[in-house]
């Protein structure tokens, strides 16, 4: 793995892209817990805010915020129908122009497989480009346990993947993120992007390359492909709508 810095401009080759609080407005860990006692979800959300916000690491709550949950099979798939109707505006749109680009577009998540799954999906991305933390479950959909060998279980997994793709020829990749682990990764990044959108992390917005604060997908589009790729795409008529409301965007006052 390289940990080279080397900050460029689109276009990439690979773009990544975290998932709650980025592709979704929700949480997928809050959202799980919303069933538990008051003082335990309280519980559970600081634990998410102080690890997004990288003051512990995050192997340190993991496990402790899925012992209290044990959710099952019904309730990530819940929490998967949620993340859709929670997705950012333009979310499925944007995917589809950069597939059209040809890039190789990832999620990479620190949620669990069979909730980010199926939303994904839904977005447009193929199954082997969506990486999350797998689950066990047994045959009546009750918690077994999760993947504690996943590196997106931990601190520095998010680096540890990007870093093995980055090396993979080297060529440009970008990433999309909203926390700390996603800041993680930036050695590895030729242009890493807070997405500011639904959550303000003042620490990885002040270290970003760039930062956007819009609560909508289209607003990313400039900051991830290069002017040639943007008047390519204005000339299709299924992605010229997403160009201008990027260009609206970007024109605002």
């Amino acid at each position: 793995m390289t940990s080279s810095r080397t900050i460029a401009a689109p276009p990439y080759r690979t773009i990544v892209f975290d998932c709650d609080s980025t592709l979704s407005r929700i949480e997928g860990i809050e959202e799980l817990a919303r069933e538990l006692p008051q003082e335990r979800s309280n519980e559970i959300q600081e634990l998410t805010r102080a690890a997004m916000a990288g003051e512990i690491p995050l192997q340190d709550v993991y496990a402790r915020r899925l012992e209290f949950i044990r959710p099952s099979a019904a309730a990530m798939a819940h929490v998967a129908g949620i993340y859709w109707d929670q997705r950012l505006p333009h979310g499925e749109h944007l995917i589809a122009a950069l597939a059209f680009l040809g890039k190789d577009l990832r999620v990479v998540s620190g949620g669990l497989l069979p909730c980010v799954q199926p939303f994904a999906e839904r977005l447009g991305f193929a199954a082997d480009q969506i990486h999350a933390v797998p689950t066990r479950s047994d045959e009546q959909g009750a918690w077994l346990g999760f993947d504690e060998q996943s590196p997106l279980a931990r601190a520095g997994g998010k680096l540890e993947l990007l870093g093995d793709w980055h090396g993979e020829g080297d060529a440009p990749l970008a990433l999309v993120g909203d926390g700390s682990t996603d800041l993680e990764a930036a050695p590895v990044c030729a242009r890493f992007v807070a997405f500011m959108g639904v959550a303000l992390r003042e620490s990885v917005a002040q270290a970003a390359d760039v930062v956007c604060h819009e609560q909508d997908m289209a607003a990313l589009l400039p900051l991830l492909v290069s002017p040639e790729e943007l008047q390519i795409l204005e000339h299709q008529p299924e992605h010229a709508p997403l160009v201008a409301r990027a260009q609206a965007i970007l024109s605002k006052p």
